[in-house]
């Protein structure tokens, strides 16, 4: 790991510089042995990308019928859960960049891979980090630690209230969180349970029941989601929260929601303020909760009044 790595080549920098400092100037063979791995441990530290995050971990533990304390996991449940995990935060990560098909392969897949690298005792689980290619890093979240910590908000939600999953939920890609709803029915036909750590932030399921209570909230007949084409005028919007507010032509109600991560070039909306246009839309409810707008592109903006 960078970081490590990084860390570890400044305490060698420290002791080397402290040894030369102590060093006689007699003692040459010495003295030129210790410069020359100085240099080169300063050599090293230079070329080390610092610019970009670590890369993300989790902590995904199991507990329930298919799980012998802290001694192993039964071998088909937990190639089963951890297979639907994997491919859940795969969809979620995919999704940030463009909607997901409802078939089909998910897109980037092996951009967006997990690797186990240890046990997790306890209860019994996983280690997982996120599989970073050799290639430069960025100084911005990767898809991958967005779509954990994602996943584990969204699973969440869940033991929240309505108003909380439909904030979380209208974020979601609805092949994202078809995904995750698999991973809970693995549970819930198992008599599993499971816990998921995603940097500070601990998600728990105690028992089967609140699996079982999570899947149903989630499911189309509580969680509802329609596509709409909604007539109107921008009212203004926040790039940088990726929030708008629009006023339907219909009844002059203002609506506020949020832009989905894929929408490019979202400081044109303030371009085109009170034109008449029309805006596709996602609109989540849960139960009959408040409904959560979410802008899907931009709209085809009127030619001959565009502005800017």
């Amino acid at each position: 790991m960078i970081t490590t790595e990084h860390q570890q080549l400044l305490a060698e920098k420290s002791f080397l510089s402290r040894d030369l400092a102590e060093i006689p100037a007699a003692a040459m063979l010495t003295r030129r042995s210790l410069e020359a791995r100085l240099r080169h441990v300063e050599a090293a530290i230079a070329t080390i990308d610092l610019a970009g995050p670590a890369p993300a971990r989790a902590r995904l533990t199991f507990n329930g019928l298919p799980v012998v304390g802290s001694h192993g996991i039964f071998a088909d449940f937990g190639m089963k859960a951890m297979s639907s995990f994997t491919e859940a935060v795969a969809a979620m990560a995919a999704s940030l960049s463009a909607p997901l098909a409802p078939m089909g392969p998910i897109p980037n897949r092996d951009q967006n891979q997990l690797l186990i690298t240890n046990t997790a005792l306890g209860s019994f689980g996983f280690e997982l980090e996120e599989y970073r290619p050799q290639q430069p890093a960025v100084a911005v979240e990767s898809p991958v630690a967005i779509a954990l910590e994602r996943t584990r908000s969204l699973l969440q939600s869940t033991q929240g209230n309505d108003e909380e999953l439909a904030d979380v939920a209208s974020e979601t890609d609805q092949r994202a969180l078809e995904k995750v709803r698999a991973f809970l029915r693995v549970l819930s036909e198992n008599d599993a349970v499971c816990a998921l750590q995603y940097g500070d932030a601990v998600v728990r399921f105690q028992d089967v029941g609140q699996i079982r209570q999570s899947l149903a909230r989630l499911e189309a007949d509580n969680l509802h989601e329609r596509q709409e084409v909604l007539p109107g005028f921008f009212e203004g919007s926040l790039p940088n929260a990726r929030t708008f507010e629009f006023k339907l032509a219909s009844d002059g109600q203002v609506i506020r929601g949020k832009i989905a991560p894929a929408v490019q070039n979202v400081e044109e909306i303030n371009k085109h303020l009170q034109l008449r246009v029309q805006i596709p839309v996602t609109i989540t409810q849960v139960g009959k909760g408040r409904p959560r707008y979410v802008l899907t592109q931009l709209p085809q903006w009127p030619a001959a009044q565009v502005t800017g």
